[in-house]
C-alpha cells in the first residue's frame, strides 16, 4: 500500500497540449491580437492606397475600364499649370496656417498654463472651433466672406464708417487664399493649443523655480526650460498639423470649391474636381499620388527632428 503511494506521488504530470503551449507563447500572442487590427487597415487603408496608385498609371475614366498608360498622366500634370498653381498654394496654405496655428496655439497654452479664474470652462470653449463639424465651420465663414451679407463688412461699413464699400473677400485671388488660411487657422488652434497645454502640464515646476532663483528672465525661462521640454510633444503635434492642413478638403471646398477661376485649389481639391467631377479618375489618381512625397517629407522631417533631440538628451532611439 505504501508502495502503490509512491508511485502515484511521483508519477510524472502530463504534458500540455500543443494548443495550451500555442497559447502560452508570446509571439504567437501578440500576432494574434495585432492581426485583426492589421486586416482592418489592409482592408480599408491598403487595399485603397494601392487601387489609387494602380488608377494614376492607367487612363481610367467614370464608367470606362481604362488601359495601362505609365507616366502620361504625372508627363501630362507637369505642363499642366493649374497644378502647379494647386502645389505652390498647398505649400503655402500648409506653411502660413501651420506657422500661424503654432503661434497662436502655444501663446493660447503659455496662457491657460498659468493660474487663471474659470480655466476650466475656458479650456472647453476654446476646443469649440475644433469640435464643431467642419463643413458648419465653413457655411459660417462663407457666411462672415459673403460680399453683400458678411458681418465684418456691416461693421466696418454701416456701424464704423471707415469704409465705402464692401470687402470682397472671395472674388479675388489673394484675398480668397487669405481668406481660406485664416479660416483653417481658426479651426485648427485648438488642436494645437490642448496638445501643448498638456505638455506644458508634465513640466515639473521645480526647473523654474530654480531658473528664477537664478535670475532668468521670462523669455530665458521659455528658451533654456519650457521649449526644449516642449520639443517632442511640437514635433509630433507640427506632423499631424501638417498632414492635415496640406490633404485639407473640406473647408476649401465648401468655401470656394477652388475658386475664383481656380486659384485656391488644393492639391486635394484638385483631384477631387478632376477625378470625380470631371470623371478623369487616371489623372485624379495621379494628382493625389503626387501628393505622397509631400507627406513622407513632413513625417521624416519630424521623425528626425525628434531623433536629433534625443540623440542630443543623450536617449536611445526607439
Amino acid at each position: 500500500m505504501a508502495v502503490a503511494t509512491v508511485t502515484d506521488w511521483t508519477r510524472a504530470r502530463p504534458q500540455p497540449s500543443w494548443l495550451a503551449r500555442l497559447l502560452d507563447y508570446k509571439p504567437f500572442l501578440v500576432v494574434a491580437c495585432l492581426l485583426p487590427a492589421v486586416g482592418l487597415l489592409t482592408v480599408f487603408l491598403t487595399y485603397p492606397l494601392g487601387l489609387g496608385i494602380w488608377l494614376a498609371f492607367t487612363d481610367t475614366k467614370i464608367g470606362r475600364s481604362g488601359v495601362w498608360v505609365g507616366l502620361e498622366n504625372f508627363e501630362y500634370l507637369m505642363s499642366d499649370p493649374q497644378f502647379w498653381s494647386a502645389v505652390f498654394y498647398s505649400i503655402f496654405y500648409t506653411a502660413v496656417a501651420t506657422f500661424g496655428k503654432f503661434g497662436l496655439g502655444l501663446w493660447l497654452a503659455l496662457l491657460l498654463n498659468n493660474h487663471l479664474p474659470f480655466k476650466s470652462l475656458l479650456r472647453a470653449i476654446i476646443l469649440l472651433p475644433w469640435i464643431v463639424p467642419t463643413v458648419l465651420s465653413a457655411i459660417a465663414f462663407w457666411w462672415i466672406y459673403d460680399p453683400q451679407f458678411s458681418i465684418v463688412s456691416y461693421v466696418f461699413v454701416d456701424v464704423l464708417g471707415v469704409r465705402d464699400k464692401y470687402f470682397d473677400f472671395l472674388g479675388t485671388t489673394w484675398p480668397a487664399r487669405w481668406s481660406l488660411i485664416a479660416a483653417n487657422i481658426w479651426r485648427g488652434i485648438p488642436f494645437v493649443a490642448i496638445s501643448l497645454l498638456a505638455g506644458l502640464q508634465t513640466i515639473s515646476p521645480s526647473l523654474y523655480e530654480a531658473a528664477l532663483l537664478d535670475g532668468s528672465t521670462a523669455w530665458q525661462r521659455f528658451r533654456y526650460v519650457t521649449f526644449p521640454l516642449l520639443l517632442p510633444i511640437l514635433a509630433i503635434v507640427m506632423t499631424f498639423s501638417i498632414i492635415f492642413t496640406f490633404t485639407d478638403f473640406q473647408l476649401v471646398y465648401a468655401i470656394t470649391r477652388g475658386g475664383p477661376v481656380n486659384s485656391t485649389h488644393l492639391m486635394a481639391t484638385l483631384a477631387f474636381q478632376r477625378g470625380i467631377a470631371g470623371g478623369e479618375l487616371g489623372e485624379g489618381s495621379a494628382i493625389a499620388v503626387a501628393m505622397i512625397p509631400f507627406l513622407v517629407f513632413a513625417t521624416l522631417f519630424s521623425y528626425f527632428a525628434l531623433a536629433r533631440r534625443k540623440w542630443q538628451q543623450g536617449e536611445a532611439n526607439d
